[in-house]
Protein backbone atom coordinates (compact mmCIF):
# COMPACT_ATOMS: atom_id res chain seq x y z
CA UNK A 1 0.00 0.00 0.00
CA UNK A 2 1.23 3.84 -0.29
CA UNK A 3 -0.09 7.02 -0.17
CA UNK A 4 -2.17 6.73 -2.98
CA UNK A 5 -4.98 4.01 -1.01
CA UNK A 6 -7.11 6.34 0.96
CA UNK A 7 -9.19 4.09 1.87
CA UNK A 8 -7.38 2.22 4.50
CA UNK A 9 -6.39 5.45 6.36
CA UNK A 10 -10.03 6.30 6.47
CA UNK A 11 -11.11 3.09 7.62
CA UNK A 12 -8.35 3.39 10.18
CA UNK A 13 -9.52 6.68 11.24
CA UNK A 14 -13.15 4.96 11.75
CA UNK A 15 -12.38 1.84 13.79
CA UNK A 16 -10.39 4.14 16.24
CA UNK A 17 -12.67 7.00 16.71
CA UNK A 18 -13.97 7.60 20.23
CA UNK A 19 -17.53 7.67 21.16
CA UNK A 20 -19.47 7.14 24.28
CA UNK A 21 -20.29 3.47 23.60
CA UNK A 22 -16.63 2.94 22.55
CA UNK A 23 -15.34 4.37 25.69
CA UNK A 24 -17.31 2.64 27.91
CA UNK A 25 -16.74 -0.76 26.08
CA UNK A 26 -13.28 -0.68 26.50
CA UNK A 27 -11.86 -3.73 28.95
CA UNK A 28 -8.42 -2.10 28.44
CA UNK A 29 -6.29 -1.43 31.63
CA UNK A 30 -3.00 0.03 32.08
CA UNK A 31 -0.03 -2.33 32.87
CA UNK A 32 1.79 -0.04 34.90
CA UNK A 33 4.47 -2.68 36.02
CA UNK A 34 5.43 -3.11 31.86
CA UNK A 35 4.98 0.81 31.07
CA UNK A 36 7.75 1.70 28.87
CA UNK A 37 10.51 4.19 29.06
CA UNK A 38 9.88 7.58 28.20
CA UNK A 39 13.54 7.88 26.28
CA UNK A 40 14.91 6.22 24.14
CA UNK A 41 18.61 5.31 24.66
CA UNK A 42 21.31 4.13 23.09
CA UNK A 43 23.35 1.60 24.68
CA UNK A 44 26.79 1.91 23.39
CA UNK A 45 27.33 5.62 21.55
CA UNK A 46 29.40 8.11 23.38
CA UNK A 47 27.41 11.51 24.16
CA UNK A 48 28.03 14.71 23.25
CA UNK A 49 27.26 17.37 25.66
CA UNK A 50 25.38 20.04 24.97
CA UNK A 51 25.82 23.60 26.55
CA UNK A 52 23.66 24.19 29.79
CA UNK A 53 23.66 27.52 30.16
CA UNK A 54 21.61 28.85 27.64
CA UNK A 55 21.51 33.06 27.05
CA UNK A 56 17.76 34.40 27.56
CA UNK A 57 15.39 34.99 24.17
CA UNK A 58 13.84 37.64 24.68
CA UNK A 59 11.55 38.29 22.24
CA UNK A 60 8.24 37.84 22.82
CA UNK A 61 5.82 34.88 22.06
CA UNK A 62 2.58 36.43 20.34
CA UNK A 63 5.37 38.34 18.05
CA UNK A 64 6.92 34.86 17.19
CA UNK A 65 3.79 32.57 16.91
CA UNK A 66 3.01 35.15 14.34
CA UNK A 67 5.66 34.49 12.14
CA UNK A 68 4.85 32.54 9.18
CA UNK A 69 7.79 32.55 6.76
CA UNK A 70 11.40 33.91 7.43
CA UNK A 71 13.66 35.45 5.16
CA UNK A 72 16.23 33.63 3.42
CA UNK A 73 18.18 36.21 2.11
CA UNK A 74 21.00 35.95 3.82
CA UNK A 75 23.39 32.82 5.12
CA UNK A 76 22.34 31.21 8.41
CA UNK A 77 24.09 28.71 9.69
CA UNK A 78 22.78 28.04 13.33
CA UNK A 79 26.03 27.48 16.00
CA UNK A 80 25.77 24.87 18.57
CA UNK A 81 24.06 27.16 21.39
CA UNK A 82 21.18 28.08 19.08
CA UNK A 83 20.78 24.19 18.13
CA UNK A 84 20.78 23.69 21.71
CA UNK A 85 17.68 26.42 22.45
CA UNK A 86 15.67 24.87 19.26
CA UNK A 87 16.13 20.90 20.73
CA UNK A 88 15.88 22.42 24.39
CA UNK A 89 12.71 24.32 24.29
CA UNK A 90 11.33 21.92 21.67
CA UNK A 91 11.80 18.09 23.22
CA UNK A 92 13.49 19.03 26.39
CA UNK A 93 13.29 18.38 30.10
CA UNK A 94 12.38 21.82 31.59
CA UNK A 95 12.67 20.43 35.14
CA UNK A 96 11.78 17.56 37.23
CA UNK A 97 10.43 16.35 40.38
CA UNK A 98 11.33 13.44 42.52
CA UNK A 99 8.57 11.39 44.60
CA UNK A 100 8.75 8.20 46.70
CA UNK A 101 7.44 6.31 43.25
CA UNK A 102 10.44 7.60 41.19
CA UNK A 103 10.77 10.77 39.45
CA UNK A 104 8.38 12.75 37.26
CA UNK A 105 9.81 14.96 33.88
CA UNK A 106 7.86 17.99 33.06
CA UNK A 107 9.06 18.68 29.09
CA UNK A 108 8.74 21.60 27.08
CA UNK A 109 6.25 20.37 24.98
CA UNK A 110 2.60 18.51 25.78
CA UNK A 111 2.23 15.00 24.86
CA UNK A 112 -0.78 12.71 25.12
CA UNK A 113 -0.10 10.91 28.35
CA UNK A 114 3.27 12.09 29.31
CA UNK A 115 4.03 9.71 27.15
CA UNK A 116 6.93 11.29 24.99
CA UNK A 117 7.13 9.51 22.27
CA UNK A 118 8.74 11.56 19.61
CA UNK A 119 12.21 11.87 19.17
CA UNK A 120 14.37 14.64 17.58
CA UNK A 121 17.21 13.68 15.34
CA UNK A 122 19.74 15.85 13.75
CA UNK A 123 20.89 15.80 10.01
CA UNK A 124 24.02 18.38 9.91
CA UNK A 125 27.09 19.06 7.42
CA UNK A 126 29.99 20.58 9.35
CA UNK A 127 28.87 22.97 11.46
CA UNK A 128 30.63 25.15 14.09
CA UNK A 129 31.80 22.73 17.20
CA UNK A 130 29.61 20.06 15.50
CA UNK A 131 30.90 17.46 12.52
CA UNK A 132 28.65 16.56 10.02
CA UNK A 133 26.58 13.30 10.26
CA UNK A 134 23.72 12.04 11.84
CA UNK A 135 22.62 12.64 15.30
CA UNK A 136 20.07 11.83 18.20
CA UNK A 137 19.01 14.35 20.71
CA UNK A 138 18.40 12.56 23.97
CA UNK A 139 16.49 14.73 26.69
CA UNK A 140 17.27 12.73 29.50
CA UNK A 141 21.26 14.38 29.48
CA UNK A 142 20.86 16.90 26.90
CA UNK A 143 22.95 15.33 24.71
CA UNK A 144 23.89 14.11 20.93
CA UNK A 145 24.75 10.84 20.20
CA UNK A 146 26.01 10.49 16.46
CA UNK A 147 24.56 7.09 14.46
CA UNK A 148 26.95 8.30 11.23
CA UNK A 149 29.41 9.90 10.59
CA UNK A 150 29.58 12.46 7.09
CA UNK A 151 27.15 14.42 5.63
CA UNK A 152 23.71 12.94 4.52
CA UNK A 153 21.70 15.89 3.84
CA UNK A 154 21.71 14.81 0.51
CA UNK A 155 19.52 11.70 1.56
CA UNK A 156 17.12 13.85 2.69
CA UNK A 157 16.86 16.25 0.15
CA UNK A 158 16.67 13.78 -2.91
CA UNK A 159 13.62 12.27 -0.02
CA UNK A 160 11.75 15.59 0.11
CA UNK A 161 11.61 15.44 -4.10
CA UNK A 162 14.22 18.35 -4.01
CA UNK A 163 12.45 20.93 -1.72
CA UNK A 164 13.64 24.11 -1.90
CA UNK A 165 14.07 25.13 1.97
CA UNK A 166 15.42 21.08 2.36
CA UNK A 167 17.96 21.76 -0.21
CA UNK A 168 19.65 24.87 1.41
CA UNK A 169 19.42 23.90 4.98
CA UNK A 170 22.38 23.76 6.44
CA UNK A 171 20.49 21.38 9.34
CA UNK A 172 17.49 19.12 9.27
CA UNK A 173 15.87 17.98 11.97
CA UNK A 174 13.35 14.70 11.82
CA UNK A 175 10.57 14.01 14.09
CA UNK A 176 10.29 10.22 14.39
CA UNK A 177 7.80 8.46 17.02
CA UNK A 178 8.71 4.95 18.68
CA UNK A 179 4.77 3.67 18.70
CA UNK A 180 5.11 1.51 21.63
CA UNK A 181 5.61 4.50 24.26
CA UNK A 182 1.97 5.91 23.08
CA UNK A 183 0.11 2.74 22.50
CA UNK A 184 1.17 1.30 25.52
CA UNK A 185 -2.22 3.59 27.07
CA UNK A 186 -3.95 4.78 23.73
CA UNK A 187 -3.29 1.20 21.60
CA UNK A 188 -4.27 1.60 17.77
CA UNK A 189 -5.25 5.23 18.15
CA UNK A 190 -1.30 5.89 19.33
CA UNK A 191 -0.80 6.84 15.26
CA UNK A 192 -3.23 10.00 15.58
CA UNK A 193 -1.47 10.95 18.89
CA UNK A 194 1.72 10.57 16.32
CA UNK A 195 1.15 13.63 14.60
CA UNK A 196 -0.82 15.33 17.55
CA UNK A 197 2.12 14.99 19.39
CA UNK A 198 4.85 16.00 16.96
CA UNK A 199 2.83 19.20 16.26
CA UNK A 200 3.11 20.35 20.03
CA UNK A 201 6.78 19.82 19.75
CA UNK A 202 7.06 21.58 16.26
CA UNK A 203 4.69 24.85 17.21
CA UNK A 204 7.85 25.88 20.34
CA UNK A 205 10.16 24.60 17.62
CA UNK A 206 8.74 27.03 15.06
CA UNK A 207 8.50 29.51 17.59
CA UNK A 208 12.01 29.32 19.02
CA UNK A 209 13.36 29.11 15.51
CA UNK A 210 11.27 32.82 14.69
CA UNK A 211 12.77 34.44 17.37
CA UNK A 212 16.51 33.19 16.45
CA UNK A 213 15.43 34.15 13.12
CA UNK A 214 16.61 30.88 11.57
CA UNK A 215 14.42 30.07 8.60
CA UNK A 216 12.18 26.67 9.19
CA UNK A 217 9.84 24.86 7.90
CA UNK A 218 7.80 21.47 8.25
CA UNK A 219 8.12 19.61 5.58
CA UNK A 220 5.45 16.45 5.92
CA UNK A 221 6.30 15.53 2.33
CA UNK A 222 9.14 12.76 1.66
CA UNK A 223 9.89 9.03 0.66
CA UNK A 224 9.18 7.18 4.30
CA UNK A 225 11.52 4.59 4.18
CA UNK A 226 14.62 6.46 2.57
CA UNK A 227 14.21 8.89 5.85
CA UNK A 228 13.71 5.72 8.20
CA UNK A 229 16.60 3.84 7.18
CA UNK A 230 19.08 6.61 7.32
CA UNK A 231 18.35 6.63 10.88
CA UNK A 232 18.28 3.09 11.24
CA UNK A 233 14.37 3.08 12.52
CA UNK A 234 12.66 -0.01 12.86
CA UNK A 235 9.94 -0.59 10.63
CA UNK A 236 7.02 -2.15 12.54
CA UNK A 237 7.95 -0.44 15.98
CA UNK A 238 9.31 3.94 14.87
CA UNK A 239 7.95 6.00 12.23
CA UNK A 240 9.61 9.29 10.78
CA UNK A 241 6.59 11.95 10.75
CA UNK A 242 8.25 15.29 9.95
CA UNK A 243 11.32 16.90 8.62
CA UNK A 244 12.10 20.80 9.82
CA UNK A 245 15.13 22.03 8.00
CA UNK A 246 16.90 25.05 9.34
CA UNK A 247 18.83 27.61 8.07
CA UNK A 248 19.92 28.72 4.95
CA UNK A 249 23.07 28.58 2.64
CA UNK A 250 24.22 28.32 -0.50
CA UNK A 251 26.49 25.78 -0.49
CA UNK A 252 24.53 22.59 -1.23
CA UNK A 253 25.77 19.05 -0.21
CA UNK A 254 27.69 16.70 -2.31
CA UNK A 255 26.40 12.98 -2.98
CA UNK A 256 25.83 11.21 0.83
CA UNK A 257 28.20 8.71 1.59
CA UNK A 258 26.97 4.71 2.37
CA UNK A 259 24.11 4.46 4.30
CA UNK A 260 24.10 0.88 5.54
CA UNK A 261 22.25 -0.50 8.62
CA UNK A 262 23.27 -0.21 11.76
CA UNK A 263 21.30 -1.98 14.43
CA UNK A 264 22.11 -0.18 17.35
CA UNK A 265 21.24 -1.75 20.39
CA UNK A 266 18.96 0.72 22.65
CA UNK A 267 17.57 0.27 26.41
CA UNK A 268 14.35 -2.11 26.44
CA UNK A 269 11.63 0.03 26.67
CA UNK A 270 9.26 -2.61 28.93
CA UNK A 271 9.66 -6.40 29.72
CA UNK A 272 7.06 -6.68 26.84
CA UNK A 273 5.50 -4.94 23.60
CA UNK A 274 2.41 -5.18 22.14
CA UNK A 275 2.03 -4.90 18.86
CA UNK A 276 -1.10 -3.12 17.33
CA UNK A 277 -0.93 -4.30 13.33
CA UNK A 278 -3.20 -1.03 12.56
CA UNK A 279 -0.97 1.04 13.18
CA UNK A 280 1.81 -0.16 10.86
CA UNK A 281 -1.09 -0.58 8.37
CA UNK A 282 -2.11 3.34 8.31
CA UNK A 283 1.18 4.36 8.13
CA UNK A 284 2.27 2.33 5.25
CA UNK A 285 -1.38 3.26 3.53
CA UNK A 286 0.09 7.09 4.40
CA UNK A 287 3.57 6.66 2.85
CA UNK A 288 5.33 7.90 -0.03
CA UNK A 289 7.58 5.68 -2.05
CA UNK A 290 9.44 7.56 -4.69
CA UNK A 291 10.51 11.15 -5.26
CA UNK A 292 8.40 11.37 -8.04
CA UNK A 293 5.30 10.89 -5.55
CA UNK A 294 6.21 13.22 -3.17
CA UNK A 295 6.62 15.93 -6.11
CA UNK A 296 3.13 15.22 -7.29
CA UNK A 297 2.18 16.10 -3.76
CA UNK A 298 3.54 19.39 -3.31
CA UNK A 299 1.36 21.70 -4.19
CA UNK A 300 -1.98 20.44 -3.30
CA UNK A 301 -3.56 22.55 -0.45
CA UNK A 302 -7.33 22.21 -0.76
CA UNK A 303 -9.17 25.44 -1.23
CA UNK A 304 -11.94 25.41 0.85
CA UNK A 305 -14.76 27.96 0.54
CA UNK A 306 -16.08 29.03 3.68
CA UNK A 307 -19.68 29.44 3.45
CA UNK A 308 -21.38 33.30 3.82
CA UNK A 309 -22.11 33.62 7.19
CA UNK A 310 -25.79 33.78 8.27
CA UNK A 311 -25.45 34.86 12.33
CA UNK A 312 -24.53 37.28 13.86
CA UNK A 313 -21.42 38.80 13.60
CA UNK A 314 -18.95 39.77 16.75
CA UNK A 315 -15.62 42.12 14.40
CA UNK A 316 -12.72 41.31 16.74
CA UNK A 317 -9.92 44.24 17.11
CA UNK A 318 -6.58 42.79 18.37
CA UNK A 319 -4.01 44.50 21.34
CA UNK A 320 -1.55 45.99 18.62
CA UNK A 321 1.89 47.30 19.65
CA UNK A 322 2.65 48.05 23.72
CA UNK A 323 -0.87 46.86 24.46
CA UNK A 324 0.05 43.57 23.39
CA UNK A 325 1.57 41.03 26.06
CA UNK A 326 5.17 40.67 25.92
CA UNK A 327 5.69 37.68 28.03
CA UNK A 328 9.02 35.96 25.96
CA UNK A 329 9.10 32.88 24.64
CA UNK A 330 11.27 31.24 26.56
CA UNK A 331 9.75 32.11 29.76
CA UNK A 332 5.90 31.21 28.47
CA UNK A 333 7.79 27.69 27.48
CA UNK A 334 9.30 27.09 30.36
CA UNK A 335 6.21 27.74 32.91
CA UNK A 336 4.09 25.31 30.94
CA UNK A 337 2.90 22.32 33.12
CA UNK A 338 0.83 19.54 32.92
CA UNK A 339 -1.98 21.03 36.00
CA UNK A 340 -4.54 22.97 34.56
CA UNK A 341 -4.82 26.07 36.71
CA UNK A 342 -7.50 28.48 35.20
CA UNK A 343 -8.13 32.05 36.65
CA UNK A 344 -11.34 32.41 37.63
CA UNK A 345 -12.28 35.94 35.78
CA UNK A 346 -13.77 36.69 32.30
CA UNK A 347 -11.14 36.88 29.45
CA UNK A 348 -10.91 40.56 28.07
CA UNK A 349 -12.49 40.88 24.44
CA UNK A 350 -9.09 42.38 22.96
CA UNK A 351 -7.14 39.87 24.44
CA UNK A 352 -9.51 36.96 23.40
CA UNK A 353 -9.26 38.43 19.61
CA UNK A 354 -5.27 38.95 20.09
CA UNK A 355 -5.09 34.98 20.61
CA UNK A 356 -7.09 34.11 17.39
CA UNK A 357 -5.63 36.49 15.53
CA UNK A 358 -1.69 35.96 15.99
CA UNK A 359 -2.30 31.83 16.17
CA UNK A 360 -4.31 31.90 12.97
CA UNK A 361 -1.88 33.69 10.78
CA UNK A 362 -0.08 30.40 9.35
CA UNK A 363 2.45 27.91 9.89
CA UNK A 364 5.52 27.68 7.17
CA UNK A 365 5.13 24.15 5.78
CA UNK A 366 5.14 22.16 2.50
CA UNK A 367 1.56 21.24 2.56
CA UNK A 368 0.36 24.86 3.11
CA UNK A 369 0.23 26.81 0.01
CA UNK A 370 0.37 30.11 -0.36
CA UNK A 371 1.66 30.96 2.57
CA UNK A 372 -1.16 31.40 5.29
CA UNK A 373 -3.06 28.94 3.63
CA UNK A 374 -5.34 26.65 6.50
CA UNK A 375 -6.46 23.50 6.62
CA UNK A 376 -8.77 24.18 9.45
CA UNK A 377 -12.22 25.68 10.31
CA UNK A 378 -12.10 26.57 14.14
CA UNK A 379 -14.94 26.38 16.07
CA UNK A 380 -15.19 28.06 19.50
CA UNK A 381 -17.79 27.17 22.81
CA UNK A 382 -17.13 30.86 24.57
CA UNK A 383 -18.58 30.75 28.19
CA UNK A 384 -16.75 33.73 29.72
CA UNK A 385 -15.28 36.28 27.33
CA UNK A 386 -16.06 40.08 28.10
CA UNK A 387 -18.07 41.80 25.47
CA UNK A 388 -18.88 37.83 23.73
CA UNK A 389 -22.26 36.26 24.54
CA UNK A 390 -21.91 33.05 25.59
CA UNK A 391 -22.48 30.23 22.85
CA UNK A 392 -21.24 28.31 19.99
CA UNK A 393 -19.25 30.61 17.16
CA UNK A 394 -17.43 29.95 13.98
CA UNK A 395 -14.33 31.78 13.71
CA UNK A 396 -13.83 34.07 10.01
CA UNK A 397 -10.30 34.37 9.78
CA UNK A 398 -11.04 36.79 6.13
CA UNK A 399 -13.49 38.65 8.45
CA UNK A 400 -11.87 39.18 11.23
CA UNK A 401 -14.66 38.16 12.76
CA UNK A 402 -17.07 35.56 15.16
CA UNK A 403 -20.18 34.35 13.60
CA UNK A 404 -22.74 33.22 16.49
CA UNK A 405 -24.48 29.86 15.59
CA UNK A 406 -26.37 28.64 18.90
CA UNK A 407 -26.32 30.94 22.11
Amino acid sequence: MSNGDGSAVRSYHDRTKHSPASVRASRHALDWANQPLAFKIYETLEPIALPRELPPIDVPALEVIARVESSTANECVPDLPTLTQLLYYSAGITRRITHPGGEIYYRAAACTGALYHIDLYLVCGDLPALAAGVYHFGPQDRALRRLRPGDHRRTLIEATGDEAATAAAPVILVCASTYWRNAWKYQARAYRHCFWDAGTLLANLLAVAAARTVPARVVAGFVDRAVERLLDLDPGREAAIALVPLGHTRDRPGPAPDAPPLGLQTVPLSAHEVDYPAICAAHLASSLETPEQVRAWHGQTPRPVAPAPTGPLTPLTPLLGATAPRDAIDRVILRRGSTREFGRVPIGLAAFATTLERATRGVPADFLDPPGASLNDLYLIVNAVDGLRAGAYVFHRERAALELLQE
